[in-house]
């Protein structure tokens, strides 16, 4: 009779999966690669603000400029558009055409909501918008105009916005980059990249590039990064090639088998994250970058995801850029006091920030606040 050996899942405590985070995310320490290879790594990046994306990358690569981005969004090889958990997010042509099909019942779900409850014509008034987008982009301000003339019956407002949830729009430059400014207009996906190639969504693909650039993780972790719900059918599915660990907790934990696991004392440079950036929105449970306290300091009430620092690969504190007569300010809101070693890390990474961001500024000053109330 053969006997067959059940091995225990390894255990990964709160460091190991800090370090794994941080190594698929490009945070321990910068990479040389394009801006579109990183964002296409990433599989997108949380893009609800046009600039933080820049700030992003930024921390991320080696030698990235921010006005890298102007190029691939002016030719089309990156946009913006609603994915994820049915937010803007800065991804390449072939994941917008890939991702978009395949994360359209989280908005099919907020059509369902309250707000769309005895909204009737929504196929007529998408078709017609559809026409109009395709003219030429178009503002809110002006796809409600031309909708109420279509349906003066309705609501032009709601109307846009189950427009908004039913037509896969992109909202085109030069909203995204870097130092410009304007109303933001949308066109349809498909009209924006005619006569790109059109992958085969596939959901498979989408989970394991998620373990690439989030892993290890849990079934719930894959959901909350993609608002998607029954992904465990998918992981059962490929669970063959992947590996399985264990959390403090006992969940399991899905994994590529070859993607970086560095040890959990693998030092962590400081880093600026960007307000909305995915590293802290794509895990159900987000003890390997936040604790619970600090993150109810960083989300807000109105949605606002705070812009934070990492020190030791964890988030001390919050930040933000503030320009005032010709000169700019990188102001650092601690969540305890700061030693003299972090601070001047952060002193000499802020600085290197300020000069990236704003080369033309007449002053640029670093001012370290008092540690934010709890």
């Amino acid at each position: 009779m053969t006997t067959r050996t059940t091995r225990t899942p390894q255990g990964l405590d709160r460091r190991a999966l800090n370090r794994a985070l941080l190594a698929r995310q490009m945070l321990l320490r910068r990479h040389e690669m394009t801006a579109v290879e990183a964002i296409e790594h990433l599989v997108g990046m949380q893009s609800q603000a046009p600039n933080p994306p820049h700030i992003g990358l930024w921390s991320r690569l080696g030698g990235f400029s921010f006005d890298d981005l102007a190029a691939p969004m002016n030719d089309r090889r990156v946009l913006r558009i609603v994915l994820m958990r049915g937010t803007l997010h800065l991804v390449t042509a072939r994941d917008a055409l890939m991702l978009r099909p395949l994360t359209q019942p989280v908005l099919d779900g907020h059509l369902r909501s309250p707000r769309g409850a005895g909204l009737t014509g929504v196929p007529d008034a998408a078709a017609h918008a559809r026409k109009i987008l395709e003219e030429e982009p178009r503002s809110d301000r002006e796809l409600r105009a031309l909708l109420a003339e279509h349906r003066p019956d309705a609501d032009a407002a709601l109307l846009v916005w189950a427009v908004r949830l039913s037509l896969p729009l992109v909202q085109v430059p030069p909203r995204g980059i870097w130092g410009r400014s304007g109303v933001a207009k949308h066109t349809t996906l498909e009209s924006w990249l005619d006569g790109h190639p059109v992958p085969e969504p596939s959901v498979d693909e989408m989970v394991l590039r998620y373990l690439g650039a989030f892993g290890p993780a849990t079934v719930q972790d894959v959901q909350q990064w993609s608002g998607l719900t029954r992904l465990g059918e998918v992981v059962e599915r490929n669970r063959a090639g992947l590996r399985v660990f264990r959390d403090g907790d006992g969940r399991a934990l899905y994994d590529l088998p070859d993607a970086p696991r560095p040890d959990p004392d693998t030092p962590a440079p400081v880093r600026f994250v960007p307000d909305f950036d995915n590293l802290l929105l794509s895990h159900a449970d987000r003890a390997r970058i936040i604790s619970e306290e600090h993150r109810r300091r960083v989300f807000t009430v109105n949605g606002i995801i705070r812009a934070t620092y990492l020190v030791d690969g964890f988030v001390h504190g919050l930040w933000k850029i503030e320009k005032e007569r010709g000169g700019v300010t990188l102001r650092i809101s601690p969540f305890a006091p700061v030693p003299a070693r972090e601070r001047e890390a952060l002193a000499e990474e802020g600085a290197r920030l300020l000069a990236a961001a704003h080369p033309g500024a007449k002053e640029r000053a670093i001012e370290f606040g008092p540690p934010e109330p709890r």
